[in-house]
């Protein structure tokens, strides 16, 4: 930089330097003083650096810092700095980026916070903040201006900031962006995840934020930028803040978004009753950490492996079960000792869905950071007696539908309907707790168990319907609901990020009509209908009943497992029908890739395939009314 100024006709004195450090933003400890070649320099420097980060005035802050999700930064400083947040100048507390409205996030794996880009984010924010007033403008990863994760991180710099502009760049080919017209959508940079341009201006003479984020003289602007690499640095080379187009947004509690949307819909979908105030009990589905070894396609194979398993060195039990290095959670030698406490039991042998109409055997103790890693027994235990159970995911993926929603009548695996995000379990029905100890005591009656229902809700429906509705009766109709496309299409962007709600109709008869529909699909979708006495598809060819290479034909509507045999009278929308982001029709047997099918397989995939085919006629009987139950609804 001196040869630099010296080109240009300005030459530093003795004493004088360019104001260029080289140090590590996110660190706050100095380099020690040392008398090793080559290390006076770098601590001077680290001293220098150290001065202008704790004590020097800094207004404007600029770059293009890294994305990493999994950070190398994890000094005490930042993390305080994000966990713990700071007090600003005027006594205004900062909560940080790990709480939101004063709460924790409610996040089970906030881990995308840790990322580097944020982290710099963090430290420039509190620069600013420490300085009272100043401009920050960053490219970085886009990920924070939607994602559930990062609320507390956007309501944070809100009650920093007067002023906050964001240019999405878009350009994310790992949620298949495309432009808005179908056309291709590409990356300013040669990375896959999708970028935005941020600027954040505090003025000092402004009013600061208020304690719930709120600031009289604030204004957040919204920009999107569209299309193939060279039309946007087109763009970007003839446009500047006066020429964009900006849309003013006014980010809500509790997500604070920094996108568009529509903010008259948002507020009719608040008025409902979102699923976890429904069913209250709930929980994650089960992690067993080794699939392999704990999920098996028969109770014989189950009990097989459990007794094998248990008495093996442990060395020998790795190789052979393909283990892998233990984990935190799961451990070989806790597993077996989990087996062999349980009393190696038959009993505890239980079926688990493990993937959309896909039903496997496991072994239950219950024991967490046993056999199974987080086996959820608090909630699993209500699930091993009779029950009905709502399997959904608290949020999906932008580019996979809304489609992410089964019931079950048994355990469940945790990513059991959902590809790509983890999936709840709503029990209908909960057990008393004196039979927590004894997992299968297979209670005889109803008598004993409770619905998993909010009372609230139970006072509503029963004072608008002049008639108290029956656990299944509720259970039914949100099912309805949460299968109708309408429903599905019209809340997209709100069932991306959280929950689902369930808007009910204050007309008991549409009441009753829609939780007809929705009970005809759980019964078709637990296999136990009536309709499927004559499945739809039909198993022809000669041969093993060997799943070797999957085929669909659509002109014969057949789906060949090898050159010879095939399944017949499967409609394309039916091979094509996908839950959570899994095509059912093929999941199911690729997962099959290599075995042999048996009579049982064979007819219970017959028996999915009417089932898919039963559901999407239903789906269009329940788009034919679900309007209706819009026009009235049940404030609560």
């Amino acid at each position: 930089m001196s040869f630099l100024l010296e080109e240009i006709g300005y030459h530093l004195k003795t004493d004088d330097r360019f104001k260029l450090y080289l140090t590590n933003t996110l660190e706050m400890d100095e380099l020690a003083q040392t008398e090793l070649p080559g290390m006076v320099s770098l601590s001077e420097e680290s001293h220098l650096a150290g001065k202008v980060k704790k004590e020097q005035p800094i207004l404007v802050i600029l770059g293009n810092p890294p994305y990493s999700g999994h950070s190398a930064n994890r000094g005490p400083w930042i993390d305080k700095l994000l966990k713990k947040g700071y007090t600003h100048p005027n006594g205004f507390k900062d909560d940080g980026y790990y709480r939101v409205d004063g709460k924790p996030l409610g996040e089970k794996n906030p881990k995308w916070l840790q990322d580097d880009y944020v982290k710099f984010i963090r430290f420039a924010q509190w620069k600013i903040d420490q300085a009272g007033e100043g401009v920050l403008g960053f490219i970085t990863n886009h990920s924070y201006l939607d994602n559930p994760t990062f609320k507390g991180m956007r309501q944070s710099l809100m009650k920093s900031f007067n002023d906050i502009y964001i240019l999405d760049l878009h350009g994310n080919s790992l949620k298949k962006e495309r432009c808005p017209d179908g056309s291709k959508d590409e990356n300013v940079f040669d990375i896959r995840q999708g970028t935005a341009i941020a600027l954040f201006i505090k003025e000092s003479a402004k009013e600061p934020a208020d304690k719930k984020g709120k600031n009289k003289d604030q204004n957040i602007f919204h920009s999107d930028l569209w299309g193939i690499r060279s039309k946007k640095y087109e763009w970007l080379l003839e446009n500047d803040m006066r020429t964009t187009k900006w849309q003013n947004l006014s980010p809500k509690s509790e997500f604070y978004l920094f996108i568009p949307r529509d903010e008259k819909l948002l507020e009719l979908y608040e008025k409902a009753p979102k699923i976890t105030d429904i069913f209250p009990i709930n929980s994650v589905g089960i992690v067993t950490a080794r699939d392999k070894l704990t999920i098996q396609w028969t109770p014989q194979k189950v009990w097989t492996t459990v007794l094998n398993f248990s008495k093996m060195d442990e060395d020998v039990a790795r190789l052979t079960y393909d283990l892998g290095k233990d984990v935190r959670d799961w451990k070989v030698k806790l597993a077996q000792k989990d087996l062999i406490d349980s009393g190696l039991d038959k009993e505890r042998i239980v079926p688990i869905l493990y993937r959309p109409f896909d039903i496997r055997f496991t072994y239950y103790t219950g024991k967490s950071r046993g056999f199974h890693c987080m086996p959820r027994q608090k909630i699993m235990r209500h699930m091993l007696q009779e029950n009905l159970g709502l399997i959904i995911p608290k949020r999906v993926e932008t580019k996979i539908p809304w489609s992410h929603i089964l019931c079950a009548n048994d355990i469940v695996e945790h990513v059991a309907v959902s590809l790509k995000t983890i999936d709840y379990i709503f029990p209908l029905y909960i057990y008393p707790d004196e039979d927590h100890k004894n997992l299968f005591s297979h209670l005889e009656s109803a008598k004993v168990r409770q619905p998993n229902i909010n009372p609230k809700l139970f006072s509503a429906l029963t004072k608008a319907y002049q008639n108290k509705p029956a656990p299944e009766d509720i259970f039914y109709y949100i099912y309805a609901v949460l299968y109708t496309n309408k429903y599905r299409t019209k809340y997209s962007e709100f069932l991306r990020i959280d929950f689902p709600r369930v808007p009910f109709t204050k007309h008991f008869k549409l009441f009753q009509k829609m939780g007809e529909f929705g009970q005809r699909l759980a019964d078709l979708h637990l296999l136990e209908s009536s309709e499927l006495d004559a499945p739809l598809a039909k198993f022809q060819g000669t041969g093993k009943n060997s799943v070797d290479t999957l085929k669909y034909n659509q002109k014969n509507s057949r789906i060949y497992i090898n050159k010879d045999q095939y399944f017949e009278g499967v409609e394309k929308t039916v091979w094509e029908y996908q839950l959570g982001g899994y095509q059912v029709c093929r999941k199911w047997l690729k997962d099959r890739k290599g075995r042999i099918l048996s009579l049982e397989d064979i007819k219970h995939y017959c028996k999915v395939v009417t089932a898919i085919k039963k559901t999407i006629e239903i789906q269009k009987d329940i788009d034919a009314i679900y309007p209706e139950t819009e026009k009235e609804l049940i404030d609560f």
